[in-house]
Order: structure tokens, then C-alpha cells, then sequence
């Protein structure tokens, strides 16, 4: 099924190799920009349009009611609301193990500094709902924010043709004490909570994953004073394979990440030719039997199928795609673990599916793409929250550190920084 095998290839070619698929970015700006202009001078009225032109549905009101909430909690399917509590309670417990109260420390004798946890007031989630309904990332970002106190989660994601959101998105937003749901997707989604519209409140900060859009969208708007969690586009997964792992695991690997979308990537790093073989006839297997088929079929025109029989050659390959998510199913996974140093979230043996982490280990699945795992983490407690530092010097320690001071603004040649010291030692 890959269009794209490789075997042993030299270091000059990875990149070209490892390349992921684009839309060309001087046009992609170009709509982002529009789209933008357009929430920022309609407003309200941009985001009704939008609906009607990219989700074929006119919208009477673009806030989700409490009535919609509580009919779709009710409604859900028990067992479905089973599991999404088993995940939540799982992904609740790894989120709030990363809360650390810091230390003050002394510095010098009279000189305490610390740094203060302090929750970014407003956040934006979006929750990507066109193909499939992710309402397991509400949960993802939905639990750190109310962990970290954030006062406002806002939460947008499209919706469908009746002009619904998905119950368990809305099940998931009320456990998770999502304060606002609004149907409204893609760029325009992006722009609004960045610029805020009658009806969708702007934030200080947005979240979540989407399509090439949506990502370019979330990089676009922080010209505007937004931060955003990371550039986390379209998904793709790397799995390392070796003659000892479960080809029909493998293969399910792979598709559970093909049938994200068109634009999903996947790569498969075997130790020899034998893995690559098996692995493609499962592949093939299982395909046909998926209701997703046509996307996953799709995505895996950009699969690409590597033997690297030589494993730090293999690891170094690996860290140069710098995968969003990482499958190390080998005899002697443990050993190159170790020698990850880029990736989103990695995942260990023949019985760690990618699926778990994207549902309800605990880790969070929402992971820099596109190589940002090179200088981005996932999205964690830490996301949602500011450090701000403080220090407090008594008479002994300006006393101690204060000639310190008048020397090094002076040869800096900034007086009044010298004499903020110079009058509190004469003092």
C-alpha cells in the first residue's frame, strides 16, 4: 500500500524522505488572513456565514444552551459515559501529579526569591468535530485548565448538519467544567476567540489540534497578543518494528493514525525487508473492513515503509522526523527508549497501542506535530498556567548583595539603577 519504501537510505536524504505533506503556505496564509479580517469586522455575522458555507448548516444561535448540555448528558450511552469517566478519572490523576509547589530559596543571606503558579485566566479549546468527533480532547484540555483554575474555558468545535454538537463532546465539556460551547470550527474558530465576537468570548490563550487551517490559523493570531499551546496540525504516528513484533498490531497502528484524515502521515521503521512485507499484507487486511476506509486509504499515499537494519542509524532517523507519537514495538524496546530525544509521546511494547494514549492512559494526546517536537512538549498542567517570580530583600541582604549590584549597573553605565541601591545602602 505504500507508495514511498526505502532501504537503508544515507543521511543526506532523510529530510527529503521524512517530508510531510503540505498545503503550500503563501496561499494558506492568504485565506487565514481573509478569514480573519472577516471575523474581526462581522463578527458574529462571519461565524454564521461560515457555518452555513463550510458546515451546511444555518445556525439561530452559535452558543450551545444548557438544555442542549443536559439533554445530550442524558442521553449518552451509559456505557460510553462509563468509559469516558474511567479516562477522565486516569487522565485527572497524571495532571494533577505534575502540580509541584516551588521552594523559596535564599540566594544570599537576606535575599529570597520563588516563583508563584498562577493560572492564565482566560482559555480558548478547540475540539476538532468535522470527521470525526473528538470528544476525548475536551478531556485532554478541558481537566489540566480546571486543575490549574483557569476562570473562563471556552470551547468551540463545529457543528453538524442538524446543527448539533456531539452529546459526548457536551458530556465530556460539563464533567470537565467547561464554563462555554459554541459551534463554531475551523479557522474561523480560531479567529474569533482570538479577536472575541458578540458571542464568543475572547481568551488569552488557545488550544487543540486541528487541520492545516486550523494550525495555521492558531500560528497567524498570535500576532494579536495570543499564545497558543504549540503548532499541532494535521497527526502522525512512526512505529519501529522488528521481526519480533505482531505484524497485525503493527498494521493497526498505523491505520488507527491513517484514519484520523487525508492529511494524517504514517511511517513504519523495520529492522529488515521480512517486517515490511508482513506488515503491508495486514495492512491491506484490515483496510478493507474499516467504515473510514477512503481516509485512511487516502493518508497512506503518504506512508512511507523504511528498513534500517543498523538501530543507532534507525534511532538517529527517528529523532530527525521527530514523530508526534512514537510506537517502539521491538524485543528491546527499553534499551531505545533511551535514546529518544525527539518525540510527542512515546509508547512502549507489543501492548501499548497508540489508541491508549489518545484515549485514557493518562499522558495527554495533545502533541506538537510537524516535526515541533524537536522544541515543543505535549500539552500538560504546565500549559495552563503562568510562573510568575518574586523576591524579597531584607536591610541584611541589600547590605550583602547591594555593592554587587551598584558595581555591575555602574559599569553598565546605568546610574539610576546604581543609586536605587546606592540610597537604600546609605539608608
Amino acid at each position: 500500500m505504500a507508495l514511498k519504501q526505502y532501504t537503508n537510505p544515507p543521511q543526506a536524504l532523510w529530510d527529503k524522505i521524512l517530508t510531510r505533506p503540505s498545503i503550500e503556505r503563501a496561499s494558506l496564509d492568504a485565506v487565514i488572513a481573509d478569514v480573519v479580517a472577516n471575523v474581526k469586522s462581522k463578527g458574529d455575522k462571519a461565524l454564521f456565514e461560515y457555518a452555513q458555507k463550510f458546515d451546511g448548516v444555518a445556525l439561530d444561535n452559535l452558543a450551545v444552551s444548557t438544555a442542549e448540555i443536559k439533554a445530550a448528558s442524558a442521553g449518552l450511552n451509559p456505557n460510553l459515559a462509563a468509559a469516558i469517566k474511567v479516562a477522565y478519572n486516569n487522565i485527572y490523576a497524571f495532571h494533577q501529579n505534575q502540580v509541584q509547589a516551588e521552594a523559596t530559596v535564599e540566594t544570599t543571606p537576606g535575599v529570597k526569591c520563588w516563583r508563584k503558579n498562577v493560572a492564565i485566566d482566560k482559555v480558548g479549546l478547540y475540539i476538532p468535530g468535522g470527521t470525526a468527533p473528538l470528544f476525548s480532547t475536551v478531556l485532554m484540555l478541558a481537566i489540566p485548565a480546571n486543575i490549574a483554575g483557569c476562570g473562563e474555558i471556552v470551547l468551540c468545535t463545529p457543528p453538524n448538519k442538524e446543527g448539533k454538537v456531539h452529546p459526548a463532546i457536551l458530556f465530556a465539556a460539563e464533567l470537565c467544567g467547561v464554563s462555554k460551547v459554541l459551534k463554531v470550527g475551523g479557522s474561523q474558530a480560531i479567529a474569533a476567540m482570538a479577536l472575541g465576537t458578540e458571542s464568543v468570548p475572547a481568551v488569552y490563550k488557545i488550544f487543540g489540534p486541528g487541520n492545516q487551517y486550523v494550525t495555521a490559523a492558531k500560528q497567524y493570531v498570535q500576532q494579536f497578543g495570543v499564545a497558543i499551546d504549540m503548532p499541532a496540525g494535521p497527526s502522525e504516528v512512526a512505529v519501529i518494528a522488528d521481526d519480533k513484533a505482531n505484524p497485525a498490531f503493527v498494521a493497526s497502528d498505523l491505520l488507527s493514525q491513517a484514519e484520523h484524515g487525508a492529511d494524517s502521515q504514517v511511517v513504519l521503521f523495520a529492522t529488515t525487508q521480512a517486517v515490511v512485507d508482513a506488515v503491508q499484507t495486514e495492512v491491506a487486511l484490515q483496510l478493507d473492513a474499516l467504515p473510514r476506509k477512503e481516509f485512511a486509504a487516502k493518508a497512506l499515499e503518504n506512508s512511507t515503509y523504511i528498513v534500517q537494519e543498523n538501530s543507532t542509524d534507525l534511532m538517529a532517523m527517528v529523532n530527525t522526523y521527530a514523530p508526534e507519537h512514537l510506537i517502539i514495538n521491538t524485543e528491546n524496546y527499553t534499551a531505545l527508549a533511551e535514546q529518544v530525544i525527539n518525540a510527542g509521546s512515546v509508547f512502549l511494547g507489543g501492548y501499548t497501542p497508540e489508541s491508549a494514549g489518545d484515549y485514557a492512559s493518562g499522558t495527554n494526546h495533545t502533541l506538537p506535530t510537524n516535526g515541533y517536537a524537536r522544541n515543543y512538549s505535549g500539552v500538560s498542567y504546565d500549559s495552563f498556567i503562568k510562573k510568575i517570580t518574586f523576591q524579597e530583600i531584607s536591610k541584611e541582604g541589600i547590605k550583602n548583595l547591594g555593592p554587587a549590584i551598584e558595581l555591575m549597573a555602574a559599569a553598565e553605565e546605568l546610574q539610576a539603577h546604581k543609586n536605587a541601591v546606592t540610597l537604600r545602602l546609605r539608608d
